[in-house]
């Protein structure tokens, strides 16, 4: 039998035998009865948010293996976990313990998700990837389809999905509660690392601890900097996609789920302090992302805004309509025709609707949605359930919420509205935005077969 095959009939026996045993949840009793019935993980990216995820993975299987491009986070968690394999390089890792594995985390930086994602995944391995999904549109097409396709668990690590409070949020919206909503507007504290500056010029060498080609993967070839590696890589367009990409997954996350933001008609930059060096994102943006009709739903606009501190006060256009409220340095508004819905956290999870005096007596709606043990357990219950849909943010529902987010990246880096064809993932204006769409990849580094 295979071993896949084995972990959901396993999960299946628990739960047939937890009619008689009636103790412990039948998907940790299937995995005290056999250890064949234990899932195990190969982390890949160990240090920052990866640290958290190795540890989720930890406590919910078995680590085999640990990869990391920096010797000195790889040991300091290989001393966590003594018996797992150590590696700097993934696709080494997979080919000699593939048949080893049943799963990965990938939490490593936004330019690589993707080729390590699609490696595993193409070996019929489930998947936990950081938000974004990917760094690029067709990136986050081809983890939903290879997802789809080898019928994968999947979940990127929008960890707010699991909150109580962001799915009665999600069922609120669904339920009309605020009419039509015509426009939504989010905000972030973002970024809080550095952006907005000048290309380097003075190259330090490479650490001896430091694999640098492994680090740059598929992005073009550029020296070693202490500016890049190992945290601040996120404001650099080779390697990370800037605070949209950073929080957007997270921001318009409740309302991507509760009114269907997917396949945009346009995105288009409205203001911002701008690209630097064609290397850095910039200190600021305000980009706007247009919505058609979807299933029978007003069309609408979302308006993003990013750069904290960094962004003019008076260009700050969703606080006329939070007159008398506390404003948030992160947050999200979406205005209907009847009221409105304002989230005071990154979440969604926490929120109310205006005007307060209105919606006092406001009955929430039904529960629709399953309420989560979880997000990290959710994604191993639906491996060991053989489930996909039991993760909520698997990567169906996360690959089109991440062409949402990078849309507004590609506007960005345009520099021009762009029209949005989103079956053929095409500009339709703007066919120099191609190269931001997908991207050209380095030998040896590719999310294609």
């Amino acid at each position: 039998m295979k071993r896949r095959d084995f972990l959901t009939r396993s999960a299946v026996a628990g739960v047939s035998s937890g009619f008689l045993k009636g103790a412990a949840p039948a998907i940790a009793r299937a995995a005290d009865e056999s250890p064949n019935s234990k899932v195990r993980f190969a982390c890949i990216g160990v240090g920052g948010k990866g640290t958290s995820d190795t540890h989720d993975a930890g406590k919910h299987g078995e680590i085999v293996a640990l990869c990391d491009i920096d010797e000195k986070t790889l040991n300091k968690m290989g001393e966590a976990y003594p018996n797992a394999k150590r590696y700097y390089d993934y696709r080494k890792m997979l080919e000699e313990l593939g048949d080893k594995i049943d799963a990965v985390t990938v939490s490593t930086p936004d330019h690589t998700h993707a080729c390590a994602s699609a490696m595993a995944m193409r070996m019929g391995k489930h998947c936990f990837t950081q938000k974004p999904l990917t760094w690029s549109i067709e990136e986050a097409r081809i983890l939903r389809e290879l997802a789809a396709e080898k019928n994968l668990c999947t979940q990127m690590g929008n960890q707010g999905t699991a909150q109580d409070g962001f799915r009665s949020g999600v069922e609120l919206l669904k339920s009309g509660a605020l009419g039509n909503v015509k426009e939504i507007h989010v905000w972030t504290n973002r970024p809080v690392w550095p952006q907005g500056i000048a290309g380097f010029t003075d190259y330090p060498g490479i650490p001896n601890h430091v694999h640098w080609y492994e680090f740059l993967g598929p992005a073009e070839d550029r020296p070693y900097h202490d500016g890049y590696h190992p945290f601040n890589w996120r404001g650099w367009l080779d390697f990370g996609t800037g605070a949209l990409g950073d929080m957007a997954c997270h921001t318009i996350n409740v309302a991507a789920m509760g009114l269907e933001l997917f396949d945009a008609e346009s995105a288009e930059v409205l203001d911002t302090s701008g690209i630097v060096d064609n290397q850095t994102f910039p200190l600021w943006s305000i980009i706007k992302v247009n919505f058609g009709e979807r299933n029978g739903r007003a069309p609408l606009s979302l308006h993003w805004y990013d750069g904290g501190k960094n962004l003019p006060d008076e260009k700050r256009a969703y606080k006329k309509f939070l007159e008398g409220e506390n404003v948030t340095d992160s947050g999200l508004l979406i205005v209907g025709d009847k009221g409105s819905f304002y989230s005071q956290n990154d979440y969604g999870a926490e929120h109310v609707l205006l005007p307060r005096d209105k919606y006092q007596d406001f009955q929430k709606p039904e529960p629709s949605l399953p309420r989560s043990p979880g997000h990290f357990t959710e994604f191993v219950d639906a491996i060991k359930a053989g489930d996909p849909s039991k993760a909520l943010s698997n990567f169906d529902y996360a690959g089109r919420l991440t062409e949402t987010v990078l849309l507004g990246v590609v506007a960005l880096r345009a520099g021009k509205k762009i029209e949005w064809d989103a079956e053929a993932m095409k500009a339709k204006n703007c066919p120099e935005a191609d190269a931001f769409i997908r991207r050209d990849y380095r030998k040896g580094f590719s999310v294609h077969a």
